[in-house]
């Protein structure tokens, strides 16, 4: 098989990025919270990144950062599609009146704007990471909802599908061994594109001080924190945003890649 250097790229990237936050504890040279020098320190041989806005080790917290924001964004992915694949599949599978049902509170959800919605929840609950990913998960679920059910519809006027019924195949079956073998393509494209999704909005949400609290931090706390240093010329807030960026593109190279490999599964086949 042979692999672009695009998608190549990618996945060297991608998986140095999970390495990090799996070893982090190891990789890093510091501490998370270990106060280590000055202000603002520039880059030398102890600190290649220099440090931050009270003297911490900026490499080090890059490393720890990225573990919580690869984890969270990792874990609210993989609530959004479980949920929303599976009611999005029972919704077409359905049909009638259920569907409709399902079908118009999703839009009601979606009509609402997901940082807006996430804002008002996290303002009057406890800001911890079980919370964070439910909402995070529950939001981006009416996202993978209306993907879902829309190649869900396709699929399941397909001959493999009326021939499931006939042989009185239940719906579970036709859900798990009908539409999801043939709904992978999209929804796989689909799931990368989301992790950037959550990576963005939880950085976005910890810059606004209602995502990671301290004295933990992800990569958006990080740009909050030392945000302040680029009116100085000091660009230790620019490590983070930079992170953030890498990750992103090669996520998105994995997923295309990924999305060329299995769109043979787009012309439908039978259980």
């Amino acid at each position: 098989m042979r692999i672009p250097v695009s998608a190549l790229v990618g996945l060297v990237l991608t998986g140095g990025f999970f390495l990090m936050a799996v070893f982090a504890p190891w990789v890093a040279p510091y501490g998370m919270a270990e106060i280590v020098g000055d202000v603002w320190e520039p880059a030398s041989a102890e600190h290649w990144l220099g440090t931050d806005n009270i003297g911490r080790d900026l490499l080090s917290r890059i490393i720890f950062g990225g573990r919580t924001t690869i984890v969270i964004a990792s874990l609210a992915t993989m609530l959004s599609f479980s949920l929303g694949a599976i009611l999005g599949f029972s919704a077409a599978v359905a049909g009638g009146w259920v569907d409709q049902a399902m079908s118009r509170l999703n839009d009601l959800i979606m009509s609402i704007p997901t940082l807006i919605f996430a804002l008002v929840v996290l303002s009057v609950m406890p800001v911890t990471l079980p919370v964070l990913i439910l909402v995070m998960g529950l939001l981006d679920s009416t996202r993978v909802f209306r993907l879902s059910r829309a190649v869900a519809v396709d699929i399941n006027v397909m001959d493999f599908v009326e021939a499931a019924r006939l042989r009185g195949e239940g719906r579970l079956w036709i859900i798990f061994r009908e539409i999801l073998p043939n709904a992978l393509s999209p929804l796989v494209a689909e799931m990368g594109l989301r992790f950037i999704f959550a990576v963005l909005f939880l950085s976005t949400l910890s810059f606004l001080g209602l995502g990671v609290q301290p004295p933990a931090s992800d990569w958006g706390g990080m740009v909050k924190e030392n945000k302040d240093g680029i009116v100085f010329g000091i660009g230790a807030a620019l490590w983070p945003a930079a992170a953030i960026s890498a990750l992103a593109i090669s996520v998105n190279l994995v997923a295309d890649w990924v999305l060329n490999r299995t769109s043979d599964l787009k012309g439908g086949r039978g259980g």
